[in-house]
């Protein structure tokens, strides 16, 4: 299967409402996908964890109820937990907004040869404040004190901040992925009302995400402009239609495995001291079998 829409650099139109949010796929065609992905990603982590020359940083951005939690949680299931970060991005903490707004997200960068998932990310500064230019007065930035200051160079401005600090990262030995999860406004309806039903879900519903879907459109339309201006052919955009979880998930896995396989990854070789140890350890655990025989 192809993995979701990969968003080409450089275009001059662009609006995430002209693709899907469903594709039909038999689930059981997608678990196999998925299953047999996960499989080939735990080899391949074992390869980028064992070299650690590079890193893998993978981008999650989606409306509320799209299932990125559940996405993360399967996709990766397979990983070693000492090679793998996810990282989760809410309103920014007063000492967070004391910094730039690239700082929490910089200090949360994987080490070489680990993979880092963030679970929203640093496009929530050209997502959410797009949306609500407001939040941007309270970042302490110098010369916007007003609403009106909050202009069309502004957005332009941090748009081609996110891309140089991607290329940046790219330049470093860091590969990134970025996911925009695409639920219709009529599938997120019926997942709030399905939490809303279900006590052991409560605890994931908040109203404040009802607040947020009266902006739909106004968050489309941010989506559209953030995903054209920062799709690049070395950090690109992947839009995956999100209405049927099972083909989400597999579409993902896709994604990252064919990244992964991609950055011509392999187990480092080992030293002169090492195959040395290696041959000094086979010796002695041959005189260990002769002595019990």
């Amino acid at each position: 299967m192809k993995g979701g829409f990969k968003v080409p650099e450089g275009l001059t139109e662009f609006d995430v409402r002209d693709y899907d949010t469903h594709r039909p796929m038999n689930d059981e065609d997608a678990e196999g996908v998925l299953e047999a992905n996960i499989e080939a990603l735990n080899i391949l982590q074992q390869k980028l964890y064992g070299a650690a020359r590079n890193g893998l940083v993978i981008v999650f951005q989606a409306m509320d109820a799209a299932g990125k939690d559940g996405t993360i949680r399967k996709v990766f299931s397979g990983m070693n937990p000492q090679g793998f970060l996810v990282s989760s991005f809410k309103k920014p903490s007063s000492r967070e907004l004391a910094h730039d707004y690239l700082w929490r997200v910089s200090r949360q960068l994987p080490s070489r040869g680990r993979i880092g998932v963030f679970n929203r990310s640093h496009y929530e500064e050209v997502l959410v404040t797009r949306v609500h230019p407001e939040y941007i007065l309270g970042q302490s930035i110098p010369g916007i004190e007003r609403l009106d200051q909050i202009d069309r160079a502004f957005w332009r401005r941090r748009y081609r901040h996110i891309r140089e600090w991607e290329r940046y990262l790219h330049e470093t030995g860091y590969k990134m992925i970025k996911f925009f999860l695409h639920v219709s406004k009529e599938e997120q309806k019926s997942r709030f009302l399905k939490r809303m039903k279900k006590p052991e879900k409560h605890w994931k519903f908040s109203l404040g995400d009802l607040h947020e879907r009266q902006h739909w459109d106004a968050y489309m339309e941010a989506y559209s402009d953030a995903i054209r201006e920062t799709s690049t052919a070395d950090s690109p955009w992947f839009i995956i239609p999100a209405d049927d979880k099972d083909y989400m998930r597999a579409c993902v896995s896709d994604v990252v495995r064919a990244t992964m396989e991609r950055m011509d990854l392999s187990y480092p070789e080992a030293t002169a001291k090492q195959i040395k140890d290696i041959e000094e350890a086979h010796r002695i655990l041959d005189a260990e079998s002769k002595q019990q025989e």
